[in-house]
């Protein structure tokens, strides 16, 4: 003879009871939840209309731009403020300067950066605490209290109005930042695959090359994206150590003197200005996915 198993039933005034209950709280959860959402609403509006505007701007015919009262969403659409921008004199040359600022600025940073965060991440030696103290400060410190000695510096030794001056100045900026990220990367990388491959017979050169450098790769592009960003917007010594040379003048300066005779062109200023952040913003589009590991990870690494 089978016996069957009793079964047991649902209590389904239970199961009622816990739905009622998990239905009841959504209102006040929600009610916690508003004047955060409303908050971070707030604060994306804040951050996205300036944005918003120029773009628009840049589109807007000259009439409705000129308009008494303002039109938040244009009604027409031209190209004609672009054509004048690209058009403008220097436009291509503006360009090739800031290119060269930034991404020659950006490699000398990661070439530097990289050895000295190996140094402090895996190396012990005597002073490696206190050198990696003054990497932080370095950081942390405001660039903008160094205009006036570096002005000095420049006129003493004669490289005012010069590319390479303002190159070394961001590569300055730039290397604080990226020794302490680097750093937090090998870190967080087990340093025991080094030694499995030094085992295998690889030096540690070739270890560091071959399994510690591709595994740094969402934090090589994460760093390198954010120099740029440092190094393309960067506004307040490219103005002051530029001051004769105007063919050595950055996008950023010449943006800041887009005039005529009968005063500020909106239309075209609001066009070279979106195409200025065009190139940064498709960058961080294209990386987004590594550029969001390697903010997380070396947030929480190290």
């Amino acid at each position: 003879m089978t016996t069957t198993a009793p079964t047991t039933a649902v209590p389904h005034k239970a199961v009622a009871a816990t739905t009622a209950t998990a239905t009841a709280r959504e209102p006040r959860r929600f009610l916690r939840r508003l004047p955060l959402n409303l908050a971070a609403l707030l604060t994306f509006v804040l951050s996205v209309f300036p944005v918003y505007w120029m773009v628009t701007t840049a589109f807007k015919p000259t009439k409705d731009i000129q308009a008494d009262t303002p039109l938040f969403f244009p009604t027409s659409f031209t190209l004609d403020h672009f054509s004048k921008a690209i058009a403008a004199d220097g436009f291509w040359m503006f360009w090739r300067n800031s290119l060269f600022l930034t991404f020659s600025s950006v490699l000398m940073a990661l070439a530097v950066a990289l050895g000295a965060a190996f140094a402090v991440a895996r190396l012990r030696w005597r002073g490696r605490r206190g050198f990696y103290l003054l990497v932080f400060m370095a950081q942390v410190a405001p660039w903008g209290s160094l205009l006036i000695p570096m002005y000095i510096i420049a006129r003493d030794t004669d490289m005012l109005d010069k590319l390479p001056m303002l190159t070394l100045i961001y590569f300055m900026i730039n290397l604080p930042f990226t020794i302490v990220t680097l750093r937090s990367f090998l870190v967080g990388i087990p340093v025991e695959l080094e030694e499995a491959a030094q085992v295998d017979g690889c030096t540690r050169a070739g270890a560091f090359r071959r399994i510690t450098f591709p595994l740094l790769a969402p934090g090589l592009l994460s760093t390198s994206l954010f120099g740029t960003i440092t190094a393309w917007n960067e506004f307040a010594y490219a103005n002051m150590l530029i001051i004769k040379s105007q063919d050595d003048r950055s996008l950023p300066v010449w943006l800041s003197s887009f005039s005529n005779v009968f005063g500020t062109d909106w239309g075209a200023t609001m066009a070279a200005s979106t195409l200025f952040a065009l190139p940064v913003l498709v960058l961080f589009l294209v990386l987004q996915g590594r550029v969001a590991a390697g903010m997380t990870g070396g947030a929480v690494k190290g």
